[in-house]
Parts: structure tokens; C-alpha cells; sequence
């Protein structure tokens, strides 16, 4: 089994209390965001092939990372050079390289990944804004991480309501970006990647199959998987999407590009309803909601070892 833990929130900056709560226990519950139905997953070393995180900050997390020995990870860090403007309380870049630098050297190489996503364009964080701060930022990164995941804004509803001014990134950018951060990574050995961004960057050397395949995993594990066809896969890329037990409307980063939440009101209710105590992230169980049990063995093909 894989536990996603950070497609709907940020688990590690803003939950980590509650999440090293659950380990503890050896369970944790999640609502289905749809239809309200409630899933019980194991947290057991033993059966769970791997942990993913998706964090803007690490650091929270990184105290009590002992804790979290017994399983494998992999840790997807975003580091983005945006202002208060747009990431109202994500720590400043430089902090969260020096957070990514302690996972790294506490986990290795292989386990830590670095995104610089989502890219949009505007006066202020123009083309060469971003080609210059990928630079400094891959300066500091490289000995750190093998490869950096980019990807362009998308224009959710959500994400027009909470900023309005946003555009589409063109063709043309795309294709400056790409060039320009193909040409930098280079220097540097860093493997560029995009995930449901299309094959257009594939000229420049980038890998689009996607952020968190089968081969990504299995290179942070050390093991070979052998998951069922079709297990996992929700989207058009290869990525592999574990078992979420995150839940929208709960990330207090307070970004504006964030299509997980709808405001920040709805946040700040969702906040008051969070027990680091409860098996569920917001909110407890209650005696009439039907909790189904999810049982899946692991997916590690023989503990063969990768070579």
C-alpha cells in the first residue's frame, strides 16, 4: 500500500502533531471528499510500501523524523521564489532550502524531490525573475536532489477566484522556460521534469511521464513494485496516487495559485474542527458513520533489491 499524504493539504507543515499521532496508533481515517464516506487505512511498516509527502515546509516534521524510521519515503518539496503577495505564510525560500538540505542528508538523495511549481507570469515575476532564481536555487540544491519537477499554472475555478488577475502562460514561455532551465540544470545535473504538462519540454531534455511514477518510488524505497494495472493511476500521466488521507480546505499557506482551497474562511472553520487526537484530520468519527477497513498487501515484488 501507498499513503499519499499531500495532494489536498500540507500534512507536514500544518498537521504533523496529528500525523505522528496516527503512526503511533498504527491507523488513520479519511472522509471521502465526494460522497462523506469513511476509510480506515493501516499504518503499518510492514504492509505500507511508502510514505509521500508533498510539503512548501518540511520543517515542522523534521524534529520528530525518528519517528518515521520504520517506513520508507519520499518527500516532494516545493520551493518557489514568490513573495507574501502570493504565498501569504509559506517561510521564505532560503528557509525552506535549509530545511530540504537536513531531509535530504537525513533520508539521502533518492527520497527528496524538488518542485517549483506552479510557474505563472506577471510583471512583477517576469521570465528572467524566474530563470535567474531557479538558477540561484539549483546552485544550492543540486548536491541535494537528482531532478526538479516544473509545472505552469492552471486556471481552476478556485484558483480565479482567489486570484483574479492570473493568465495562462503561452506557448512562447513555456518554451523559454523550458529552454532556459534545461540549459541551467544541466550544469548542474539535475534531471528536469513536467507532469500533465504535454511532451512540449521533452525537446529541451525533459522527462514528462510525470512527477511520481513507479520508477520514481522504486527509487526511493530500494525495491521493486509490482502493483496491479490500473492501481492507483487517476490521471492521463504515470504517476502513482496512493491511498490520500489529506482533506481540502485545510491548508493555511494561504497561496493564491492553490486549487485545494475554495477560501480562506472555509480554512479557518475547518481549523477550529481539527483534534491531533482524532483519527480523521477534521472533525472526530461518529458513532453512525460507517468506517469501511482497507486491506491491500504490499506491492514489493520479493524485496528485490534495485541495483
Amino acid at each position: 500500500m501507498i499513503i499519499n499524504t499531500g495532494s489536498r493539504t500540507d500534512i507536514p507543515a500544518f498537521f504533523s502533531e496529528w500525523f505522528l499521532n496516527r503512526v503511533e496508533e498504527g491507523f488513520v481515517c479519511t472522509r471521502n471528499p465526494y460522497n462523506d464516506d469513511i476509510y480506515k487505512y493501516p499504518l503499518d511498516s510492514k504492509i505500507i510500501d511508502c510514505l509521500c509527502f508533498c510539503t512548501k515546509n518540511p520543517k515542522p516534521m523534521l524534529k520528530n523524523s525518528d519517528k518515521l524510521n520504520d517506513f520508507n519515503q519520499f518527500w516532494f518539496v516545493t520551493i518557489t521564489p514568490y513573495g507574501r503577495d502570493i504565498e501569504r505564510n509559506v517561510p521564505s525560500f532560503k528557509n525552506v532550502i535549509k530545511s530540504f538540505k537536513e531531509l535530504s542528508e537525513t533520508l539521502g538523495v533518492n527520497k527528496v524531490s524538488w518542485r517549483y511549481d506552479p510557474i505563472f507570469i506577471t510583471e512583477k515575476y517576469s521570465l528572467d525573475f524566474h530563470i535567474d532564481l531557479f538558477e540561484d536555487m539549483a546552485s544550492e540544491l543540486h548536491t541535494f536532489t537528482d531532478d526538479c519537477t516544473i509545472s505552469f499554472i492552471d486556471l481552476y475555478q478556485k484558483v480565479l477566484r482567489n486570484f483574479p488577475e492570473a493568465r495562462e502562460v503561452t506557448r512562447q514561455e513555456q518554451l523559454i522556460i523550458g529552454e532556459n532551465f534545461a540549459r541551467i540544470a544541466k550544469d548542474y545535473d539535475i534531471q528536469m521534469k513536467t507532469c500533465v504538462e504535454g511532451t512540449l519540454l521533452d525537446r529541451f531534455g525533459f522527462d514528462s511521464s510525470g512527477c511520481m511514477t513507479k520508477n520514481v518510488i522504486e527509487k526511493a524505497i530500494g525495491n521493486n513494485l509490482k502493483i496491479p494495472k490500473g492501481k492507483y493511476r487517476i490521471r492521463e500521466c504515470d504517476c502513482i496516487f496512493g491511498r490520500d488521507i489529506g482533506a481540502y480546505n485545510t491548508c493555511m499557506h494561504g497561496c493564491k495559485y492553490c486549487y485545494a482551497n475554495s477560501n480562506i474562511n472555509l480554512v479557518k472553520r475547518n481549523q477550529k474542527l481539527h483534534d491531533h487526537d482524532s483519527p480523521l484530520l477534521i472533525g472526530n468519527v461518529k458513532d453512525s458513520d460507517a468506517v469501511k477497513e482497507v486491506s491491500e498487501p504490499s506491492f514489493i515484488d520479493g524485496q528485490t533489491k534495485l541495483i
